[in-house]
């Protein structure tokens, strides 16, 4: 079966995958960029903006990890844009322009669907309201055998990972205190006890922890 991942996925050290405040011009609240500040700065990153440079080095190689054998994501709404409740403006389609980075069916987890959008790319925005286990039906389903990516934010990561439907986990420590927002690992305490953990340190200050299931015998 296909495996389900999160790759580059940023907290703080006090844990905050995302500030506090989120508006149209800042995604991740309070947070602003710092939280992908490692990111954003790889030469993947560069890569898939059309740009040329960046750095290579630790961070850049577990940043690439993010595409390859990737056929669906699914992301929380947080993650697509700033509206809450009922959709006031249904011309929103993503804080990515008219290509983004996804080119896959990428399924919106909302308590407010609404119809698929296309996008430039392949990208095809699908709005579910449905628990982790269908929404990763459905998403296998239209990833014709390969991985499926829990792209965030927090609040959905945390709900696949309660939900025990996570195989592969990559949280990059970023070296800033946020003091406020919404937190990864609540209620999440016996998470070493399922996964093979390491960790390895970039020289940008950030640490990557990987959350592996371990293989059956």
């Amino acid at each position: 079966m296909s495996l389900v991942r999160v790759h580059n996925f940023s907290i703080s050290l006090d844990g905050y995958g995302t500030g506090e405040d989120q508006r149209l011009e800042s995604p991740f609240g309070h947070a602003g960029g710092r939280l992908v500040d490692w990111f954003t700065g790889t030469r993947t990153f560069h890569r898939m903006t059309g740009r040329e440079g960046g750095a290579t080095g630790v961070d850049d190689a577990m940043a690439a990890a993010w595409g390859p054998g990737i056929g669906a994501e699914i992301m929380g709404r947080n993650k697509f844009g700033p509206q809450r409740g009922p959709w006031e403006d249904e011309s929103w389609r993503g804080w990515w322009g008219e290509e983004p980075p996804f080119h896959t069916p990428t399924f919106i987890l909302t308590h407010h669907p609404r119809p698929s959008v296309e996008m430039e790319g392949g990208t095809v925005f699908h709005f579910l309201d449905a628990t982790p286990e269908e929404a990763l039906r459905q998403a296998r389903e239209a990833a014709g055998g390969l991985d499926v990516r829990i792209g965030g934010g927090p609040t959905t990561v945390r709900e696949f990972l309660e939900a025990d439907l996570i195989d592969h986990l990559h949280v990059a420590v970023v070296p800033i205190v946020l003091g406020r927002g919404v937190r990864l690992w609540s209620g999440l305490e016996d998470l070493q006890e399922r996964f093979d953990v390491e960790a390895v340190s970039s020289p940008s200050g950030v640490t990557h922890l990987t959350f592996t299931r371990p293989r059956k015998p």
